[in-house]
């Protein structure tokens, strides 16, 4: 089931009307009846993106004449030299917008800076690049997407209501220099510590199946009284479910994870996952497609003094 969320649209999801106006793109003047717009994501590997990407080729089906769209993915997740170079080409491509899940908050931030200087308009989706790196290179990146940590602690404190004071949990993380893992790893901390609950182990699964595997495994291992294992995503999840089960405590040891794929949501039918945050992969990239095309036409985008457009998170249960 899925628990109540007030307000779905984007709209609704925005700050109110005492958030800052973005700046428009250097580039609007030159900006043709019908713009291109790069899709640049992280691993299509992961359910996750592949979703991401139908929404976005479907939102683009739907509106064939407001905009041209590319779209891009990486082999993994931590394949950030690639997704550099993919940028690249969309700057000698001369597109119009840029929308992009970055698969590093930091090391991305160089490349996209040539990308803003090119008069390109630049929307960040999914993992929030670092304000920090931003700021240092002076320039302002709007960030369209779910609040990470409310949407893990969420998870959390669900999880935690199964539980109790003193009992232990593993935290599964995801590429740890991305600003989704770390904050995902916070909200579950921050329901754990609420909760009185001990995380005696932190390790990164790198978003993928088979660290998620390897790293649950090793806990299951290290730890013996362990209750939970809380994943960073659905993938890492997903190995995390067959390390329970190659362990011999299926039923004993319950797993959390975060995006609702759908190889999760038999998991979840049969208890295998107890709870897992839909961020709605399939409108993740129409969220920031809408948002670039809005301050290409000239219109005015209010955000956040962080710069942050706000979108629906909601926790999804059995």
């Amino acid at each position: 089931m899925k628990l109540p969320f007030a307000g779905r649209l984007l709209a609704v999801a925005m700050l109110a009307a005492a958030s800052t106006a973005l700046p428009l793109s250097s580039a609007f003047a030159q900006t043709p009846e019908k713009p291109k717009v790069a899709l640049v994501m992280k691993s299509l590997a992961n359910e996750f993106f592949l979703t991401m990407e139908d929404g976005a080729k479907a939102y683009q089906k739907e509106h064939p004449a407001d905009f041209d769209l590319v779209s891009n993915g990486i082999k993994d997740e931590t394949d950030t030299a690639n997704q550099i170079r993919i940028v690249e080409q969309m700057i000698v491509s001369r597109v119009n917008a840029l929308v992009i899940a970055p698969a590093d908050s930091k090391a991305m931030v160089p490349v996209i800076k040539k990308a803003v200087d090119a008069g390109i308009t630049v929307i960040n989706i999914d993992n929030q690049l670092d304000p920090d790196v931003l700021k240092s290179k002076n320039i302002s990146v709007p960030f369209v997407g779910p609040d990470n940590r409310k949407g893990a602690r969420l998870v959390g404190e669900y999880l935690a209501r199964q539980l109790k004071a003193g009992d232990e949990v593993g935290i599964i993380e995801g590429v740890s220099t991305t600003t989704n893992a770390q904050a995902r790893t916070a909200g579950f901390k921050d329901a754990m510590e609420a909760a009185q609950i001990k995380v005696v182990s932190l390790q990164s699964g790198d978003w993928e199946i088979n660290k998620g595997n390897q790293v649950a495994s090793s806990m299951l291992s290290e730890y013996p009284q362990l209750k939970a294992l809380l994943a960073g995503n659905d993938s890492m999840a997903v190995g995390a479910v067959s390390a329970v089960r190659a362990a011999g405590k299926a039923g004993k040891v319950q797993v959390v994870g975060y995006d609702n794929i759908n190889a999760i949501k038999p998991m979840l039918k049969d208890g295998r996952v107890l709870a897992t945050a839909d961020q709605f992969a399939a409108r993740q990239a129409v969220f920031g497609i809408e948002t670039a095309l809005k301050i290409l036409k000239g219109e005015q985008v209010d955000s956040g003094t962080h710069g942050v457009i706000e979108t629906p998170v909601e926790l999804v249960t059995q």
